[in-house]
């Protein structure tokens, strides 16, 4: 037995439903809060400094992490995303993985991130077992995507890490293109062109108001209603099924077989009665709803092991009566709510 592992988790017991009846199955795990972007609907420069989360005292140690993981998964959590931040600033990365994909009952890993720094590590962490990856991509045309990412970010990077992630032999790759209202939004039939027929599936979120400091307005919002009409137009599309309970991406095929495109309509069409994910922030928070304005620390308990992070989550998760996006208006927009860059998204 690995002297990394000397416990084995045992099999997971029934996953603990909420009191809506959802029960918990997603992890997403931030594992950085520093991002090397200022994207400003999640992290805009004027309000984050540049040395924001560089202090690896207030991370979760790889040790730490692989015993959370190992909590969550004796109550069923099978799949994981690990997210930031921007993840591939975590020194080591591929190692963390390889030790996370050792755990049993932990079926899916997968990686968000902006892949700027993708080329160079690609091959790495599919060696060490990553099955899958995301990558936010919210322009083609280089002058505005440098502009939308706070003046850092450079297309050819980008494109250059999803070539990389290909040749590594990645075959789940996804983007995420966040969509505003006379920001971007000319970017969604170019991005779709570029990409058709490729393998790589192109999936458009509405604009939504994560956390306090982005400035929100619904008037931002372009409704994925809207988008899909403009594309069906050029390209027609049809519905696919969904491949799971609670999969948070409306799937649509082209019909002349160009592949695969997604819509998440969190504003227009919440799907918060489907939702059994829960988020950890990089150190060691709880946050059982995208929209939460509060954490649990859960660093407290890692010490007791992971049987102690089960018992104590459960009993969290149990509590939960999280839907936001169903009551967004009732509930306010203004009201305060995690940041964006603390849990992934």
């Amino acid at each position: 037995m690995s002297a990394l592992h000397p416990t084995p988790v045992p099999p997971a017991a029934s996953s603990p439903r909420d009191m809506l009846g959802r029960p918990l199955h997603d992890l997403r795990l931030s594992v950085i809060e520093a991002c090397n972007f200022r994207c400003p609907y999640c992290m805009p420069a004027e309000r984050v400094p540049d040395d924001y989360g560089f202090d690896a005292a207030s991370r979760l140690s790889f040790g730490e992490i692989e015993t959370l993981v190992r909590g969550f998964v004796r109550i069923g959590v099978s799949k994981l995303r690990l997210t930031g931040g921007e993840p591939l600033l975590r020194k080591h990365l591929p190692q963390l993985v390889r030790r996370l994909t050792a755990i049993e009952g932990l079926a899916d890993i997968a990686l968000t991130t902006n892949g700027s720094l993708l080329a160079s590590q690609a091959q790495a962490l599919r060696e060490a077992g990553l099955g899958r990856i995301t990558i936010s991509l919210d322009a083609l045309d280089p002058v505005l995507f440098r502009a939308m990412t706070g003046g850092r970010g450079e297309i050819a990077d980008v494109l250059g890490g999803i070539e990389a992630a290909r040749r590594a032999g990645f075959d789940s790759i996804k983007l995420n293109c966040v969509v505003q209202r006379g920001v971007n939004e000319d970017q969604a039939l170019p991005l779709v062109e570029h990409f058709r027929g490729s393998g790589i599936v192109l999936r458009f979120i509405e604009y939504m108001d994560v956390g306090t400091c982005n400035g929100w307005r619904r008037e931002g919002v372009v409704p994925s209603a809207e988008l899909h009409a403009r594309i069906h137009a050029r390209w027609p599309l049809r519905s696919l099924q969904p491949q799971y309970r609670g999969e948070v991406a409306s799937r649509y095929a082209f019909v002349d077989g160009g592949g695969e495109i997604g819509f998440i309509s969190s504003v227009t069409a919440p799907f918060c009665g489907d939702c059994h994910r829960a988020r950890v922030s990089a150190d060691g928070a709880l946050y059982t709803c995208l929209f939460s304005g509060e954490g649990t620390p859960l660093r407290p308990l890692l010490a007791q092991g992971d049987a102690a992070v089960a018992d104590h989550v459960a009993a969290l998760w149990s509590a939960r009566v999280d839907r936001y996006s169903e009551l967004r208006t009732e509930a306010g927009s203004s009201r305060k709510k995690v940041e964006m860059f603390l849990v992934g998204g």
